[in-house]
């Protein structure tokens, strides 16, 4: 072998070396499609931390966690029968829905409810397209083939959005012309009145039907127009400053609804702990009656991402009154602070 051979060689079998190290680190990462990508960034952030980063039970750091609790495990995504027992819709389903009080035996028997409380919905944060896209990776983690039609989704939408404009245009139209009619015969009534000497004549009211006509089309419109937006676009609100002011007694009320609405609805027990219990992706309550102020909690819940962007907390698509109970009882959680002499004591 000669010393230019012998040059090369080494000069490449590193870079095989790292190559393979690369790939093995990264799958086939490299080979994905930009939408497969696209999952593959948004599952590293909102459901690595349960699911693990393979999909793999016992791999996420919140794993032990939620194995736990009454509720089942994080599904294993990595399982192969998934390929062919679970349709594309029934994972979006899952990620995309409202979330139900799972101590309701309604919600328990209902078998297209695909979730329990230990899992979030990103209905209310992430678009329609990025769940679609995340459906795709959660797909390449078992080897299924991805199918639904995105494209045929998003053109059903904008034709919706069409049909329901162009459906309150008429509507509009109508309700003009039959408001424009009414008027008229009210004037041409009075005119009769007058002429007559009556004075105490007072035109009778008339309830329009293109009036309620107007209103649906207008609420389909509404619905429309969000559904289009909200595929692209994540989605947004506006939170108003609340006036949490109530007596003893709603509190008291408030407080008993709103731990059940914690633990049962809307899982907070699995990203956060009390008294060592719970999960370990946000901080834990123990002591949040102390930490936390009453409209700030309020806000958070309603709309975590108006406060910060990049949280990992999902928008759980609460309710003003829901959230108004799980503020009240966040309120109650005043632990002692930790003895540091015991601690200190403990660890020396």
């Amino acid at each position: 072998m000669n010393l230019s051979q012998q040059s090369w060689r080494q000069w490449v079998w590193p870079l095989v070396v790292s190559f393979g190290l690369l790939f093995m680190v990264n799958g086939c990462a490299m080979f994905e499609d930009e939408e497969t990508a696209k999952g593959r960034k948004i599952y590293r952030h909102y459901c690595m931390h349960c699911h693990g980063e393979s999909g793999k039970q016992g791999e996420g750091f919140n794993w032990d966690s939620l194995s736990n609790m009454e509720f089942p495990p994080p599904k294993d995504l990595s399982d192969s029968s998934m390929a062919d027992s679970i349709a594309d819709e029934d994972i979006f389903n899952a990620i995309s829905r409202e979330m139900k009080d799972t101590a309701d035996p309604k919600v328990v028997d209902d078998v297209d409810y695909f979730g329990v409380a230990t899992m979030p919905t990103f209905k209310y944060t992430l678009s329609e397209m990025e769940i679609w896209s995340l459906v795709r990776y959660v797909r390449s983690l078992h080897g299924g083939d991805f199918t639904f039609d995105v494209n045929a989704r998003r053109q059903q939408l904008e034709a919706e959005l069409e049909s329901a404009t162009q459906e309150l245009e008429t509507a509009t139209q109508a309700l003009e012309a039959a408001e424009e009619k009414r008027d008229e015969e009210i004037e041409a009534a009075e005119a009769a009145a007058e002429a007559a000497g009556d004075e105490d004549f007072e035109a009778e009211e008339i309830e329009l039907p293109e009036e309620e006509i107007m209103t649906q089309a207008a609420i389909k419109h509404k619905k429309a127009k969000l559904a289009f937006e909200s595929f692209a676009k994540r989605p947004k609100m506006t939170v108003s400053r609340p006036d949490l002011t109530v007596s003893d007694e709603e509190r008291a009320e408030l407080e008993k609804t709103g731990k059940h609405l914690y633990f049962n609805k809307y899982g907070c027990n699995s990203c956060h702990s009390l008294e060592g219990q719970g999960g370990l992706v946000g901080p834990e309550l123990d002591r949040a009656g102390f930490r936390l102020n009453d409209t700030w909690v309020y806000k958070w819940l309603m709309y975590p991402q108006g406060i910060k962007k990049h949280t990992r907390m999902p928008n759980l698509g609460f309710d003003d009154q829901d959230a108004r109970a799980v503020t009240a009882y966040l309120g109650t959680l005043r632990a002692p602070k930790p003895d540091k002499s015991i601690d200190s004591a403990v660890s020396e």
